[in-house]
């Protein structure tokens, strides 16, 4: 079964070679959790993670405690970004690999509302059409519910048939299409269905 798992440094390995799919299938930047830098502005100092760093358990051990941080609203940011809940997604089946990682940003900018939406998600090459990402967006549903989200703003490319099927599996209603990006909303659902990890 899919299950969204805290980020956790247990999972470097498999992310590392995860990533290594998306970047020669060219998605290197993905949901949020392909981005290892973020500039420095008025308000933020910026982060930034090699490739060399994220190879060590330190280091991906501090990766890891940053994308566990930015659910908190407190946490640095960029200007204009929001806190979101980072959700790796595994299969409780073989729990040490990483199939994509999910993000619930946890309110909408007036660009996440036209293009991004609340949950951005992204299953590894080698793990597609096997139901992961419908799997995985169903389990967030009840995230979001728990966050106040009711209804999920869940957005995809036009030409992302894949995606547009996940959405509507999981309940999604096109609202319209706006700069080439389809725009659903998905009801999440009671919030005491969450699994207690999730909450």
């Amino acid at each position: 079964m899919i299950v969204l798992a805290v980020p956790d440094a247990r999972l470097r390995e498999s992310y590392l070679a995860a990533h290594d799919e998306f970047v020669a299938a060219g998605e290197g930047h993905r949901d949020g959790d392909g981005l290892w830098v973020e500039e420095a502005d008025e308000g933020f100092a910026g982060v930034a993670f090699t490739r060399d760093e994220l190879e060590t358990p330190e280091g991906f051990a501090r990766f890891a405690a940053h994308r566990r941080g930015q659910a908190d609203e407190d946490h640095p940011r960029p200007t204009g970004h929001v806190p979101c809940t980072f959700r790796w997604v595994v299969d409780d089946a073989d729990p040490a690999t990483y199939l994509g990682s999910l993000a619930v940003r946890h309110r909408l900018t007036p660009f996440l509302l036209d293009q991004g939406g609340h949950v951005g998600y992204s299953v590894r090459p080698s793990a597609r059409r096997r139901g992961v990402a419908t799997a995985a967006l169903r389990a967030a549903l009840p995230l979001c519910a728990g966050l106040g989200i009711d209804p999920v703003l869940v957005t995809c490319d036009e030409d992302n048939e894949g995606s547009r099927r996940t959405i509507v599996a999981s309940g999604g209603v096109l609202e319209d299409v706006r700069t080439g990006k389809e725009r659903y909303w998905v009801p999440a659902g009671d919030p005491t269905d969450a699994p207690a990890a999730l909450r």
